[in-house]
C-alpha cells in the first residue's frame, strides 16, 4: 500500500512540474513574443511543415469520419423519417467536434513529436547553449516559429477537415439516395457561423497547446537519444490528453445549452 501511495506521489509530482513548466513557457514566450527577433524564413518553413505536409491524413482522416457518421445516423433518421436533417446533423459534428479535435490529433502525432524531436536534440547536443552563447533567447528564437506557424495553419486545416468531413458524409447519403438539396438545405437550418466560429477558436487553442507542449517537453530533453525519444512520446502523450481535456471545457463553455 506504502509503495503504491509512492508511485502515485511521485507521479502526481511529475505532472504538476511538467504542467507548471509548460505554462511557465508559455508565459514567457507570450511576454518576449512582441519583440522578439525571428527569421520569416523559419516561419514559412514551419506553417509549410504544420499545414501543407499534413493535407494529406487530415483529408483522408476527415473524409472517412464524414463517412462514418453518416453510416451510423442515417439509418436511425430514416427510421423516424427525419432524413431532412442528416446533412446539417453531420455539418454540426464535424463543425463542432470533430474537425477540430482530429486535426489536433492528426498535427500532434505527425508534428508535434517532430517538433519534440527536433528541439530535445538541439539540447541534447548543445545547441540551444551556443543560441545562448551569441545572446538569443532560445525559448523565444526556436519557440516563436513554431508556435505561430501551429496558430495560423492549425485553423486552416481545421476548415479543410470541416469541409472534406461534411463532403464525405454527403457521399455516403447521396449513395443511399437522399437528394442532394435536402442535405444542404438540412446545413443552411442547422449551422450557423457562431458555430463555425466555435470551432474555429478550438482550433487556435489546440494549435497552441500542440506547439507550446511540444517545445516544452524538447526544451527539457536531457540523456542522449534515449532522452529525445522519451521527450517526443511525452509530447503526443500530453498533447492528445490536453486537447481532449480542452475540447470537453470548451464544448461546455461554447455550445452547452446551445440548440
Amino acid at each position: 500500500m506504502v509503495k503504491w501511495l509512492e508511485t502515485l506521489g511521485k507521479a502526481t509530482a511529475s505532472f504538476l512540474d511538467l504542467l507548471g513548466w509548460i505554462a511557465s513557457l508559455a508565459f514567457h514566450v507570450l511576454v518576449h513574443l512582441p519583440r522578439a527577433r525571428v527569421d520569416l524564413r523559419s516561419i514559412t518553413d514551419q506553417m509549410e511543415r504544420v499545414g501543407v505536409q499534413s493535407v494529406f491524413m487530415v483529408s483522408v482522416i476527415s473524409a472517412f469520419t464524414g463517412m462514418v457518421m453518416a453510416v451510423q445516423t442515417l439509418d436511425q433518421f430514416l427510421k423516424f423519417g427525419a432524413s431532412g436533417y442528416i446533412g446539417g446533423v453531420i455539418a454540426l459534428s464535424m463543425i463542432r467536434e470533430m474537425s477540430p479535435v482530429l486535426t489536433g490529433i492528426v498535427v500532434a502525432g505527425r508534428v508535434g513529436s517532430s517538433m519534440a524531436a527536433e528541439i530535445g536534440t538541439m539540447k541534447v547536443t548543445e545547441q540551444l547553449d551556443a543560441l545562448r552563447a551569441f545572446g538569443l533567447d532560445e525559448y523565444v528564437f526556436v519557440g516563436v516559429p513554431r508556435i505561430l506557424a501551429s496558430l495560423v495553419m492549425v485553423p486552416i486545416l481545421t476548415i479543410f477537415s470541416m469541409t472534406v468531413g461534411t463532403f464525405g458524409g454527403y457521399l455516403y447519403v447521396a449513395f443511399r439516395g437522399i437528394h442532394p438539396l435536402i442535405f444542404k438545405d438540412s446545413i443552411t437550418l442547422l449551422v450557423n457561423v457562431y458555430d463555425i466560429n466555435g470551432g474555429l477558436l478550438k482550433s487556435l487553442v489546440y494549435g497552441f497547446v500542440i506547439s507550446i507542449v511540444a517545445c516544452a517537453c524538447g526544451f527539457r530533453a536531457e540523456g542522449g537519444a534515449k532522452g529525445v525519444g522519451e521527450t517526443t512520446t511525452l509530447a503526443v502523450v500530453w498533447s492528445n490528453m490536453l486537447i481532449l481535456i480542452l475540447n470537453y471545457m470548451l464544448s461546455t463553455l461554447l455550445f452547452g445549452g446551445r440548440v
